[in-house]
């Protein structure tokens, strides 16, 4: 794809590259030793392995792209980056240890079943063979003519080479997962096994209901202790939000509605009252002086159009205007200007970049030479288009390069720098000329042109309607207020404040450091605000005023706890496990209570609890219990004695007592070989996330990023 067709559709072109800049302070060999005592480059370890900050950006960087290629926001991704490095050195330890090496030829050899490559054609030739040598050839000429593209390929190599490292080990582990003959047989005994029963089932929400249970904390970190797996936790935090967004009023909506129609049929002060967007003789310049949003050129599809004039742009005059209306949170007039088909070109490129350019990574020419090599160019072309293959080598645009230049068919939407589409729109099939832009300068030949549908040029003059200044300060007043009375005071005096108060309010319990957003905000503090929760020097009870940059919008935080790397904090995971706890306390009550009445039938304890005596068939490996799966009870019912009454059992939706009335066999076709492999495959699915995880719960891993961080806001 050209260069061009990358920055369309990958922005994080440019985006990466001021990411990495942003970092680049950190590595100041200058100041390094002076200012952390050890090395900032190593954010972590597992197993002793380091993990770097070059790593650490590349993984980042990778996932932004990602993102930004599937219109998802780019940020918050830091976490994601950091457990998928942990993976990855995870895997390769692994694939180490059983003796495999990541040579160059083995890459090559697996890098066609990769998920990258498998799936795409122009991989593959037409009898489906890899086309390796091809891409192999591909990855050179980056080398020699693009050190960015080359750059971004090794990023890339990196991620196949993990993926290739986990698709081995997998394969080499799974082959050892069977299933003995023991095994498969008694696992078909227990499918074919039935027991019918009667039971009563007390249940929980029913008990609930009429019986208040409160779950204190210490019953939730009694609950932690029993299953400490479950509940090992990273250091977190506990922040409660207070959130005053600075909305318009509605003075500010009328104020914007009178600006708006002046601007419409009155008359602008710098015209002295005179011109208005009616009568105006010069559309373009008029939106430039009076609009909120640019003017813009181009012709629209009317789907592309404000929403409200979609439906009567097709039948209007040109010069006939529309409004005001409101779209969203801004105040619109438009004016028809025009109407035509608009063109699909084919056209294709030599791009010649020069120093400091986007594309221009590598190169040492200058902006002066890069254009005076260009218009050289383009005279020639221009005289001979037959000439134009010749000067290929010379792009910085390897990928259409290779392509014969070609960036194939385009229309007025294709979202190319506006410079490239001008000519594009201007100038008809066969012209050849040089186009300036941010990336250099394009000698451009346009191959062929066809026309397309109708389109709409339309000016358009914006005006948002924003928070005075006014309002503005009332909100400021209100936030400080707040966080005046809630300074020194309980966590729940903030909350009953800000609910009192009719202000946004959210709770994120478990707030990560690096989760990029706080759950229930999502503004572009919530960085700041992590920050300042992890700052060392916090406290429970600390709060902290924000204000957010472009908006105007307040921010008061309150520290309610700090969860540091090991069991979870209980109250940070009270909504996860209260039900589950309660369940539990409201079990050993029922319990409690049945083997205090001595009962000796299901009668007696279906009228203690107002419930009823049901039946059912029971099976140890699908253990539905009235429509309710509970292993346990199966368990019971196979262990109990014929006609006796069980004891309690603890379920998942309530208690059971139980009476066994008989066991049956029930025989399901297939034989034993047959079964045994459905029971190895199964487990050889099964297997690999959770072999994975196994690794990670077991591995010594060290994560100084923290640490890093907060000296580093010490710094800054």
């Amino acid at each position: 794809m050209a260069i061009l067709g990358q920055i369309r559709n990958r922005p994080w072109l440019l985006m990466g590259v001021i990411a990495l800049a942003l970092l680049a302070f950190l590595v100041n060999p200058d100041s390094i030793d002076k200012v952390f005592g050890k090395n900032p480059d190593v954010l972590g370890k597992v197993n002793g392995e380091k993990i770097t900050r070059e790593e650490f950006n590349d993984q980042l960087f990778v996932l932004q792209q990602q993102a930004e290629q599937q219109g998802q926001p780019k940020n918050g991704l830091e976490e994601q980056a950091w457990q998928l490095l942990v993976q990855s050195k995870l895997i390769k330890q692994q694939f180490d240890k059983m003796g495999f090496e990541m040579t160059d030829d083995y890459f090559w050899s697996q890098i066609q079943y990769d998920q990258m490559f498998a799936q795409n054609k122009q991989f593959f030739d037409e009898k489906g063979n890899f086309k390796t040598q091809e891409l192999k050839k591909q990855v050179e000429e980056l080398k020699t003519t693009s050190a960015e593209g080359y750059n971004q390929w090794l990023k890339t190599r990196k991620s196949v080479e993990y993926r290739i490292m986990a698709r081995q080990v997998f394969a080499n582990i799974s082959t050892g997962i069977t299933t003995g003959k023991k095994e498969a047989e008694e696992l078909m005994r227990q499918r074919d096994q039935m027991a019918d029963i009667d039971f009563v089932k007390v249940d929980y929400t029913s008990y609930l209901q009429k019986n208040n249970i409160k779950v204190k904390t210490e019953d939730l970190a009694d609950y932690i202790k029993q299953h400490p797996v479950m509940f090992k936790t990273e250091a977190s935090r506990n922040i409660g939000i207070a959130f005053f967004p600075s909305q318009p009023s509605a003075a500010d909506d009328a104020a914007a509605l009178k600006e708006i129609n002046k601007i419409f049929s009155g008359g602008t002060d710098a015209s002295g009252g005179k011109e208005n967007f009616q009568n105006t003789t010069n559309d373009s310049m008029f939106v430039m002086a009076n609009s909120d949003m640019p003017f813009n050129s181009q012709y629209l599809k009317p789907n592309q159009l404000p929403q409200t004039i979609q439906s009567q742009i097709t039948t209007a005059a040109v010069g006939q205007t529309f409004g005001p209306y409101k779209e969203q949170n801004f105040y619109v007039v438009s004016k028809l200007l025009g109407k035509k088909t608009s063109d699909s070109t084919l056209s294709r490129h030599i791009l010649i970049a020069f120093k400091g350019s986007p594309a221009g990574e590598g190169v040492t020419r200058s902006k002066e030479e890069a254009k005076k090599l260009a218009d050289s160019i383009g005279a020639i072309v221009k005289a001979n288009p037959a000439k134009f293959t010749e000067f290929l080598k010379l792009s910085s645009d390897p990928n259409s390069a290779a392509q014969g230049g070609s960036l194939g068919w385009t229309t007025p939407e294709t979202p190319f720098v506006p410079e490239f589409l001008t000519y594009l729109a201007n100038n008809p099939k066969g012209a050849t000329g040089v186009v300036e832009t941010q990336f250099g300068y394009h000698i451009i030949n346009i191959e062929d042109k066809k026309p397309g549908a109708l389109g709409y040029k339309v000016a358009n003059v914006v005006k948002a309607i924003k928070a005075s200044d006014a309002t503005e300060a009332d909100v400021d007043k209100k936030a400080r207020r707040f966080i005046q009375q809630v300074q020194g005071k309980s966590f729940n005096d903030f909350v009953n404040i800000a609910k009192k108060g009719n202000y946004q309010f959210s709770n994120p319990k478990a707030a990560k450091r690096f989760d990029g957003q706080l759950q229930g905000l999502g503004t572009e503090k919530d960085g700041d605000i992590l920050a300042w929760a992890f700052d060392k020097k916090r406290s429970k009870g600390d709060t902290e005023f924000f204000t957010v940059d472009g908006t105007g919008d307040k921010i008061v935080v309150y520290l309610n706890g700090k969860q540091e790397k090991g069991l979870a904090d209980p109250e940070s995971v009270r909504d996860q496990i209260e039900v589950v706890v309660k369940n539990k306390l409201a079990a050993k009550q029922i319990a409690d209570k049945i083997t205090a009445a001595k009962a000796s039938n299901l009668d007696q304890i279906a009228k203690m609890f107002a419930t009823t005596k049901q039946s059912a068939q029971v099976n140890l490996l699908n253990p539905s219990v009235a429509g309710s799966m509970e292993p346990k009870v199966a368990g019971a019912a196979f262990g109990v004695k014929k006609s006796q009454l069980s004891k309690p059992v603890e379920g998942g939706t309530g208690v059971y007592v139980l009476i066994k009335k008989n066991e049956t066999v029930n025989k399901q076709p297939g034989d034993l070989k047959q079964f045994t492999e459905s029971v190895t495959q199964r487990s050889a699915g099964m297997f690999g996330q959770a072999w994975l995880k196994s690794l990670q719960d077991n591995a010594d891993i060290d994560d100084y990023r923290i640490e890093i961080w907060n000296k580093l806001g010490n710094q800054h």
